[in-house]
Order: C-alpha cells, then sequence, then structure tokens
C-alpha cells in the first residue's frame, strides 16, 4: 500500500511519521501544461488545511496550491522553485512542493489513496 494519498484538487500527500511531503499530481501537471513559475512560502510558515499556500504558473493560466493540511513548512522545494518545469518532469518525485510537520495525521481521512484517486479521475 502507498503511502501518498490526494485531494480533489489534484495535490498529494506523503506521510512519514509527523511530516508529510506535498505535491501537484501529475493529472495536475498535465492539464497545467509546461510550468514556468512556482510560488512556495518559506520554512516557518504556518499552513491551513484547505487554504491556498502557494501557486503554479503555466503558459496557460495561474492555479492555486491549497494545502491538504494543517502544520508548519520545514522545507520548500528551492529547486522547482529554480527550475519549474521539474513539477513536468517529475511530480511525485523531484517536483515535490513543500515539507511540513504536522501535529496530527487524521486528515488522511479526507483523502484518496490511490485506487480511490484514479476512479475519481475516471469521473472528470
Amino acid at each position: 500500500m502507498s503511502n501518498r494519498f490526494y485531494t480533489e484538487d489534484h495535490e498529494w500527500v506523503e506521510l512519514d511519521g509527523n511530516n508529510v511531503t506535498v505535491g501537484i499530481s501529475s493529472h495536475a501537471a498535465d492539464e497545467l501544461g509546461e510550468i514556468v513559475f512556482v510560488e512556495l512560502p518559506e520554512a516557518g510558515t504556518e499552513v491551513s488545511k484547505g487554504d491556498e499556500f502557494g501557486s503554479v504558473e503555466s503558459v496557460k493560466t495561474v492555479s492555486g496550491i491549497y494545502s491538504p493540511v494543517d502544520g508548519e513548512v520545514i522545507e520548500r522545494n528551492e529547486s522547482v522553485v529554480e527550475s519549474p518545469e521539474i513539477i513536468n518532469n517529475s511530480p511525485h518525485e523531484d517536483g515535490w512542493l513543500i515539507k511540513a510537520k504536522v501535529e496530527s495525521t487524521s486528515f488522511i481521512e479526507d483523502l484518496m489513496d490511490d485506487e480511490a484517486y484514479n476512479s475519481f479521475l475516471n469521473t472528470l
């Protein structure tokens, strides 16, 4: 079983104890097209579940990125800030956006696993 979970807004979360890594799904990256700019919060920033914490700009549009968790940003991916196309090439590995420390992992109950997310995509 994967430790990656998804939101209906196409963010993904990987859980590692009380730390999470957050990114956007390959579906979102494909829909956005060529990503040219990424805005992410600095370490130390508090994020709240459901609130916008950054944005991704592509040649087509600008899209907000919404936090699937309540927590504190402990790291942002400087590589994607400097080279946003990494997200298009590797959204689930090298293209992660932030890492955050969370107090509770109960947010998992509101997210979809791989199978549920793929079924969700089929309804779009």
